[in-house]
């Protein structure tokens, strides 16, 4: 691509249809032509010339006029609005022993979901398959074509690389070294970006939970083998090669027992070591039972031990608990009672808003910043 100078008038009138198309896409109601160029302070022919574009490229519409858009001459003005419509976004949770999506337009509208319960050990394609079972059957009760979707985000366990590889994964069984993202490319032929489960969840608490209006975030994905996604900043620290927030290797260090021996109330490795397993556990320990209370106590300080290390490292405004231990008593109050122990400056510690959609929601998030990226970014200026 040649040099972009500030004469060049194609990078004039991209700059104009960004600045036009931002301004449709957050307009409270369906604006004038006089309301664009009063926002984007661009002149009303300027605007009236990018908004026919807009609307030949699909990306934009006329809006029906209401009873109080008539001029003194009795002529409508025209109104238009952003075409949400024009494409689809998808969000994906691979999980060990569910798969899930689900659908938004290009405002981020949430237009459906569908999942599907999947073998804990069900090997990779048998995994991969049940992914595109899910998107067809939400595609297919939505009304929505394939063809029409813009960009996927999908939310994976492991240690994902920028392409979309998992470079390391304990939790799902042929999962490590697996082309997570040039495979889905493959079937839904879009921009497909692959994320670490926590650290999309924590893009999730972000955007619509929890954490919203919260700058420096740490979201605990609390479960067997716990994990987490820092925020700082406002942005996703995902570490030199993508490994941060691993904090369920900490056993490894010698330190901890691994899951299986703290929850066990028998002295024998708990077995299926599953969230059903794990729940009765809990179960046990508030009808009174001494072993399960003891192993409930070991796991909390656990998790206890895991998320200060980070607390202390990072210094959060905020921690989000979520996962499947969200949904067990006793978890968030000695969180918060052991982190006013160990931290220097005990951070506010919150549940997860978004529960089991998390996510999800934080692979579609990853979506739209992508859409938003390619529809609000100047080629060439960086400039949004």
């Amino acid at each position: 691509m040649g040099r972009l100078t500030g004469r060049d008038p194609s990078l004039l009138r991209r700059i104009n249809s960004t600045v036009v198309l931002r301004a449709l896409r957050a307009a409270d109601g369906s604006p004038t032509l006089s309301d664009l160029a009063q926002a984007t302070e661009l002149s009303r022919p300027t605007v009236e010339g990018v908004v026919e574009q807009l609307v030949a490229a699909g990306l934009a519409a006329e809006a029906t006029c209401g009873p109080g858009d008539v001029r003194r001459q009795g002529r409508p003005a025209r109104r238009y609005r952003f075409r949400a419509e024009a494409g689809h976004l998808l969000g994906i949770e691979v999980g060990p022993h569910r798969v899930s999506a689900v659908l938004a337009d290009l405002s981020g509208r949430r237009l459906g979901a569908a999942g599907r319960e999947v073998a804990d050990r069900a090997p990779a394609e048998e995994r991969l398959e049940q992914v595109r079972g899910v998107v067809a059957d939400l595609l297919r009760a939505c009304e929505v074509p394939c063809g029409s979707l813009r960009a996927v985000g999908v939310g994976s366990p492991g240690i994902v690389e920028a392409d979309g590889t998992v470079r390391l994964c304990t939790a799902l069984p042929g999962w490590t070294g697996l082309p997570l993202g040039e495979r889905l490319r493959r079937s839904f032929r879009c921009p497909v970006l692959v994320e670490n489960d926590a650290n999309a969840a924590a893009l999730a608490e972000h955007w619509k939970g929890a954490a919203v209006g919260s700058q420096d975030v740490v979201f605990v994905l609390a479960g067997l083998s716990p994990g987490a996604g820092s925020l700082i900043g406002g942005r996703l620290h995902r570490g030199f090669g993508g490994a941060a927030g691993e904090i369920g290797a900490l056993h490894l260090l010698g330190r901890e027992a691994a899951p299986e021996h703290l929850l066990s109330t028998t002295g024998e490795p708990l077995h299926p070591l599953d969230e059903a397993a794990v729940a009765e556990v809990f179960a046990l320990a508030r009808r009174g039972d001494e072993r399960a209370r003891q192993a409930v106590d070991r796991f909390i300080r656990r998790l206890v031990h895991d998320v200060a290390a980070l607390v202390l490292a990072l210094d959060p405004e905020l921690v989000v608990v979520g996962g499947w231990a969200t949904g067990l008593d006793g978890v968030l109050d000695p969180l918060r009672r052991e982190l006013e122990r160990y931290c220097l400056r005990p951070p506010r510690v919150e549940l997860s808003r978004l529960g089991v959609d998390a996510i999800a929601t934080g692979a579609l998030r990853l979506a739209l910043d992508r859409v938003e990226e390619e529809l609000f970014t100047v080629e060439g200026t960086g400039t949004r």
